[in-house]
């Protein structure tokens, strides 16, 4: 049986680092995960693409929000394709709905041929479509090579059964990727439950900052949810403990 593949998101290159070090086979860099994600500094892209020697994939996302984009936000998006074919990235991750929640697929077919030769990866607004199953048949045809989906759940281990049907659906089409709190906890139990090929997965834990002085009562998040002096990295123990488990599964 061919090893499972596991992919990491990675929320800074500390984390990527992180990710290599624990044995995953590929990265997914991306920055503010409070918002679900959105891309990276091209700074922080490149050297990336430098540290790594394992994929590297990034998310093109400009903003958060839903997933209906201005043309200058698809301009956005096109520049920061092409700075990754630019700088050696492997894949790009992306996604694009119409106001109706069905999959933009002329949008999709035009970012999936500009960003080849790299990879491309169709992100969880997947998840948001008003049609799963319609979604991915239309994916298959644009021409993208995964979709990573939580079973349009909040977390993968509660959108199991949608998840399954989906791997099904897709056969060797397209990879069904099954993403989102995906750790060492669950990555068991959603591997025999699916049967997908793929995971992104996340095993990150709370690292304190180097600041002897906290001004307390500010937030510059303007939430206290979001932590200003500690921050949330992958831990490399944590990706060996999933690469252990998935080595030793067979579906």
């Amino acid at each position: 049986m061919p090893e499972l593949k596991i992919e990491v998101c990675a929320n800074s290159l500390e984390s990527a680092v992180n990710a290599q070090k624990g044995g995953a086979h590929r990265v997914e860099l991306c920055a503010n995960l409070y918002e679900g994600g959105t891309t990276s500094s091209p700074g922080e892209i490149s050297l990336a693409r430098e540290k790594l020697q394992i994929d590297l994939n990034v998310l093109i996302r400009p903003r958060g929000g839903d997933f209906l984009y201005s043309e200058d936000e698809l301009e956005i998006i096109r520049r920061d394709i092409q700075y990754c074919k630019n700088v050696g990235v492997d894949g790009v991750v992306f996604g694009f709905l119409k106001a109706d929640g069905s999959i933009d697929t002329k949008l999709t077919a035009e970012f999936c041929q500009l960003a080849r030769p790299m990879s491309v990866t169709f992100h969880r607004a997947f998840d948001m479509s008003k049609n799963h199953e319609q979604a991915l048949e239309e994916l298959v045809k644009t021409g993208v090579d995964r979709v990573l989906s939580s079973g349009a759940a909040n977390k993968a281990v509660e959108g199991m059964k949608l998840l399954h049907q989906l791997v099904g659906q897709a056969g060797n089409r397209i990879v069904v990727m099954p993403g989102s709190g995906i750790n060492a906890n669950t990555i068991l139990e959603i591997i025999h439950k699916t049967g997908a090929k793929e995971y992104h997965v996340s095993e990150r834990q709370l690292v304190s900052g180097k600041m002897t002085f906290k001004r307390q009562g500010i937030f510059m998040g303007g939430l206290p949810q979001i932590p200003e002096y500690e921050k949330r990295v992958i831990d490399a123990r944590g990706i060996e403990r999933i690469m252990r488990l998935a080595r030793k599964t067979i579906v």
